[in-house]
């Protein structure tokens, strides 16, 4: 939490509960939930979101403290848990949230297509460029880089990967020590694992060299950031790929070893997309929640935590490149075109050609 959060938004209370472990096909489970203003409040909003908590504290007692009366409840859930949830609530199975706040922003589009959000429109929403409002109904709140992450312990500056292409020549050689040792998402259970790597495979000339190349040399995939980090934190990856930079910054603030590269081929920029669901039990307290996200202080809240990266005004300099600057970044924005990867057939292709290829951990 920053030094400004802990000084001028004390929460009334906090709770902050890891989830019990559920057993049973298409079980559901929040990861963990953290409560935030008001102890007898007279208004309370419900928030489930994909953010970690300890990322996002300090934008939820900001707007708890400018909101006397209120009390936040915010649940932490796995991208695919939380669409699933959301969907079902949106057919009127159990409850729905207040506001649905999703790194897995081609999920959020796809509820919003099947109608699952209520409309809110504002100065500062339709302030938003194009690619951060959909209809009015799903918003773009955050800027978060995708980046590789390495540890400098185990990697020379000389052998550090500063894009895709060094990425390939270091997997590709004989006998390459990165065999084995390079990690990314598992994107079976990651949604946001899934939305990275077809958004490379539409983006990028060299993914299927580094498909190949990921297959051929080993490459893990695994669960979430925090156990993508750590590993390369520990050692136990050299190199960790697609990472969202908000958690590899916060983590490498706190661990020297770890360096985190803005890719110099492109870098892609991710807006997590937030939607009021058409079912809220309090769309009022929803609507000026997103107000206050895209507010100033809200701002300054959400960049306080990494969640917004500003290249070019300071930020920047904690990611490396080799000539100082990002060279291209290339934001994934909110329209219809997410859809297409989510098509079943276009979907189940795509984790079948990952499945095969890559080492699941």
């Amino acid at each position: 939490m920053s030094q400004l959060a802990r000084r001028a938004f004390p929460p009334v209370f906090m709770l902050v509960a890891l989830a019990l472990a559920v057993s049973g096909p298409g079980a559901r489970a929040q990861e963990a939930v953290a409560a935030y203003g008001a102890a007898q409040p007279a208004e309370t909003l419900l928030v489930r979101g994909t953010t970690d908590i300890v990322a996002f504290a300090p934008v939820l007692q900001a707007f708890a403290a400018a909101t006397p009366g209120l009390a936040i409840r915010y649940e932490q859930w796995g991208s695919n848990d939380l669409y699933s949830l959301a969907e079902a609530a949106c057919r009127g199975s159990g409850v729905a949230a207040d506001m649905v706040i999703s790194s897995a922003v081609d999920q959020q589009t796809r509820l919003v297509n099947d109608g699952c959000a209520r409309p809110y429109s504002s100065a500062l929403t339709e302030a938003l460029p194009p690619a951060l409002n959909w209809r009015s109904e799903l918003f773009g709140v955050t800027e978060e880089p995708v980046v590789i992450v390495y540890n400098r312990d185990l990697v020379s500056p000389e052998e550090a990967p500063h894009s895709r292409f060094d990425l390939i020549d270091l997997l590709s050689a004989p006998d390459s020590r990165f065999a084995g040792r390079v990690a990314t998402y598992d994107i079976e259970a990651s949604g946001l694992g899934y939305l990275l790597a077809f958004a490379d495979a539409q983006q990028a000339t060299t993914f299927g060299r580094l498909f190949e190349a990921f297959g051929r040399s080993g490459a893990v995939a695994t669960c979430c950031s925090a156990e993508i980090i750590d590993g390369v934190a520990e050692g136990r990856y050299l190199v960790a790929y697609n990472v969202l930079g908000s958690y590899a910054l916060e983590r490498a603030a706190r661990e020297p070893r770890l360096a985190v590269v803005a890719p110099q081929d492109y870098t892609l920029m991710l807006s997590r997309a937030a939607l009021i669901p058409k079912r809220a039990a309090n769309p009022l307290a929803a609507d000026a929640f997103l107000e206050f996200m895209l507010s100033d202080a809200g701002r300054q809240a959400l960049a306080a935590s990494r969640l917004i990266i500003a290249f070019g005004n300071g930020d920047g300099a904690e990611l490396e490149t080799p000539d100082g600057a990002v060279s291209v970044l290339r934001p994934i924005a909110l329209t219809p075109a997410l859809l297409v990867g989510l098509d079943q057939h276009k979907r189940a292709l795509f984790i079948d050609r990952w499945r095969a290829a890559l080492r699941k951990e």
